[in-house]
């Protein structure tokens, strides 16, 4: 248990600054720019990381909105209910993790249209010989063909909002405090070790697709939408009454705007 609370005690001082909430959106944007770059002008060397089948992406970034999901329920209802006593916040405090699957899901189905739209079956990776007769990406792999269209990165855009989401909800924890020997510090403890890893394999995974994965335009538009679906809710939705609302903190509105006008 003196491990666990040591490396809690290191992810809540890390992550939650109300600087990291600040300037993480702007640290995202800039390493996917300087790793596109990298990436086009002097690639690194093939690598685990950079083949798809490693383990961090086929058990977590394939899953990511999944893991998010599951780990953020129960930190928010915990947290939440010990601060305000009400059931009833605690379920509109909840409702966030609802509008982030819709974001998800959302922007995963506009990711999927633009590339059936713009693009074609071809009989080599080398886009040679196309094949007019297959009008889906599925059909054309099913019959041994490559796809190509322009294809928005997924993985760009969830790892960013994942990311940015973890962080603002674990800024309630500047008001929590739980008696070390209840079983409710051992719980929350134990779920922040749990989110602040998970943001660090996100955002590792994020500099990982930068440097090794898809072209630029991809990740630009993918970066894009997570910042967009971050700010839109975070920034901008959920400091309305009529919104899942900010995780309870003392004055939370007034910093939050604050923080975004500067």
């Amino acid at each position: 248990m003196e491990h666990l609370e040591r490396c809690a005690w290191f992810l809540r001082g890390t992550l939650v600054r109300a600087a990291v909430r600040r300037y993480l959106p702007w640290a995202l944007a800039t390493s996917m720019l300087a790793g596109s770059l990298l990436k086009e002008l002097s690639p690194l060397p093939e690598s685990y990381l950079s083949n798809k089948r490693n383990i961090l992406n086929v058990y977590f970034v394939k899953v990511a909105w999944a893991w998010t999901f599951c780990l953020l329920l129960p930190f928010i209802a915990l947290t939440n209910y010990h601060l305000t006593g009400k059931a009833g916040l605690v379920l509109r405090r909840l409702s966030t993790l609802l509008v982030g699957t819709a974001i998800w899901y959302g922007c995963t189905a506009i990711f999927s249209n633009i590339e059936h739209y713009t693009g074609s079956c071809y009989q080599s990776p080398a886009l040679e010989g196309i094949r007019k007769e297959h009008q889906s990406k599925q059909q054309c792999h099913r019959e041994g063909g490559f796809w190509h269209g322009f294809d928005i990165s997924g993985h760009s855009f969830l790892l960013t909002f994942c990311a940015l989401m973890i962080v603002e909800e674990m800024a309630v924890l500047h008001e929590v405090k739980t008696d070390r020997s209840h079983c409710l510090h051992t719980a929350i403890t134990t779920l922040v070790v749990a989110l602040g890893s998970l943001t660090f394999i996100w955002v590792w995974m994020f500099l990982c697709t930068a440097v090794y994965f898809h072209n630029l335009s991809h990740k630009v538009f993918g970066t894009l939408f997570g910042l967009l679906g971050w700010y839109g809710t975070y920034g901008f939705w959920y400091l309305k009454s009529f919104s899942p609302g900010l995780p309870p903190q003392s004055s939370s509105l007034n910093l939050k705007q604050d923080s975004y006008k500067k």
